[in-house]
C-alpha cells in the first residue's frame, strides 16, 4: 500500500487548517479568520484499503517574537525533516511574490506541490492562470494544483496528485485512530477557537487553555479548563461584566466539545493570569508547547 507523511506549510491564513479538514472529511484543527490560529503540529491519520496519509497541518510560517513563536517553527522545521510530501499552499489573491519568498528558503528534502487556494474568491481566470505559470516555473514546485478548500473544490485531483507521490510501505498506525494527539488536546483547542472567534485584537495571542479535569462519568463528561492570559485587565475582558462572556464562551466550546466527543459534556471554565508566559519556557512546557 502507500504509506507516507504529507505536511502542509505556508503563510499564516492561507488555509492550512482549512485543507487539512478537507482531506480528512473530519474537524482536526481549529479554523480563524485571524492568523496564527494553529500553534501546534496537528497530525491527522487518512486510512484507506489503498493507503495510508499521515497528514501534518503545522504553524503559519513567521519571524518568531518571542519563545512561544519560537516552538511554532520549531515545529514547522520538525515537519521539514520527516515529510514524504510537502503541500506548499498560497492564498490565489495575494501577491504570489510573499508565498515565493516564504517557500524559496524552506530546506525541502519532500517533492512538492503547490496548492492555490481561496479560487472560488477569484473572478479573474487570468490571475489564478498567471499565479499558476509563476509556481509552475520554480524549482521547489512538481506542480501546481488550484483549489477551494472551504468550498471543498478540487480535494479529489490533489489526493490523486499526493498519492502519485508517495512511496510503498507499511501503514504506521494500525486501528482507525484519526490523530495521534489525546483528546484532551482537541478539547482545549475547540475552547481556543472560541477565543478567536469571541474576543477582538490581540488578546487570542496572548490567552491559551490548559485542561485541567477530564472525567467521564455515566451520563457525562466533566471537564474543567483554565484559560491562561497575560494581565489582570485581559481576564476582566475574558469573563466579561458580570460574566457574560465567559459563559457564552463556555455554551459555544461546550457544543462543539459535545458534538466532537459525541456524549454530554459538562464544562468549567475558570481564567487564571500568568504574566509573560508565552516567553516562560517552564509555563510553555506545562501548556503544552
Amino acid at each position: 500500500m502507500k504509506a507516507g507523511f504529507v505536511n502542509i506549510f505556508g503563510k499564516p491564513n492561507a488555509g492550512k487548517s482549512t485543507l487539512l479538514n478537507a482531506l480528512m472529511g473530519e474537524k482536526m484543527a481549529i479554523v480563524s479568520h485571524k492568523v496564527q490560529t494553529t500553534r501546534h503540529r496537528i497530525k491527522a491519520i487518512l486510512t484507506h484499503k489503498d493507503y495510508q496519509i499521515i497528514f501534518s497541518d503545522t504553524p503559519g510560517i513567521i519571524e518568531p517574537k518571542y519563545k512561544l513563536h519560537q516552538k511554532m517553527m520549531q515545529a514547522v522545521k520538525g515537519s521539514l525533516e520527516d515529510a514524504d510530501v510537502a503541500l506548499l499552499i498560497a492564498d490565489a489573491r495575494e501577491d504570489v511574490q510573499e508565498s515565493h519568498a516564504i517557500f524559496s528558503t524552506l530546506r525541502l528534502k519532500a517533492p512538492a506541490i503547490l496548492i492555490l487556494n481561496k479560487s472560488d474568491a477569484i473572478k479573474d481566470s487570468a490571475l489564478l492562470q498567471n499565479a499558476k505559470s509563476f509556481f509552475e516555473a520554480q524549482p521547489y514546485c512538481k506542480e501546481v494544483i488550484i483549489i477551494s478548500a472551504l468550498k471543498k473544490l478540487g480535494i479529489d485531483e490533489l489526493l490523486v496528485r499526493i498519492l502519485s507521490y508517495l512511496p510503498e510501505g507499511h501503514p504506521f498506525y494500525e486501528g482507525d485512530d484519526l490523530s495521534d494527539m489525546p483528546t484532551k488536546f482537541f478539547v482545549s483547542e475547540l475552547i481556543r477557537e472560541k477565543i478567536f472567534q469571541l474576543y477582538q485584537e490581540e488578546l487570542p495571542y496572548h490567552a491559551t487553555v490548559l485542561i485541567q479535569e477530564f472525567k467521564e462519568k455515566i451520563s457525562l463528561v466533566k471537564i474543567g479548563a483554565d484559560i491562561i492570559v497575560h494581565r489582570e485587565t485581559q481576564k476582566g475582558i475574558i469573563l466579561g461584566e458580570a460574566g457574560k462572556m465567559i459563559k457564552q464562551l463556555g455554551t459555544l466550546a461546550r457544543k462543539d466539545i459535545e458534538e466532537f466527543l459525541g456524549r454530554k459534556v459538562f464544562l468549567e471554565l475558570f481564567v487564571k493570569v500568568r504574566p509573560k508566559w508565552r516567553d516562560n519556557e517552564i509555563h510553555l512546557r506545562e501548556y503544552g508547547y
